[in-house]
């Protein structure tokens, strides 16, 4: 297919880069001004007024050019490129992380302590009932 037969839907464009982002209707129709109905319509429309493709871009925190070249398949190498880079990042991370305290002992402490606490609730409850038996004896 020659570069001449694909044509640019700007709108097309914009909706799935505002799917990318994770942004809805309703908050990009807030951010133009518009209603939601709106915004649905830009995104039916093929092209775009210059002034209102600079409008959404800036909303959504892109360049105009963007939203005119934005390719589902660049997208997704990006996105894929972009995941394994942070992948591989993340577990050398991981695999250079020393936690400066052990989780376990921190936990078995942490159940001691609520059994003390538990203990010291239950010795009150004893010294109540006993206070309260004396006061029924002594009528």
């Amino acid at each position: 297919m020659k570069t001449t037969d694909m044509q640019v839907h700007e709108g097309k464009n914009i909706k799935r880069i505002r799917e990318i982002l994770g942004i809805k209707q309703e908050s990009l129709a807030i951010d133009l001004g518009l209603t939601q109905q709106a915004v649905s319509l830009l995104e039916q429309k093929e092209t775009l007024d210059a002034p209102i493709l600079e409008k959404v871009a800036d909303a959504l925190k892109v360049s105009p050019e963007a939203i005119k070249s934005f390719n589902d398949e660049h997208a997704i190498n990006i996105i894929s490129n972009t995941f394994h880079d942070f992948h591989d990042n993340a577990v050398a991370s991981a695999m250079n992380y020393q936690c400066s305290f052990n989780p376990i002992e921190k936990y078995i402490e942490a159940v001691e302590e609520i059994k003390k606490l538990y203990e010291r609730l239950l010795q009150t409850e004893r010294e109540k009932v006993a206070l309260m038996e004396k006061m029924v004896e002594k009528k």
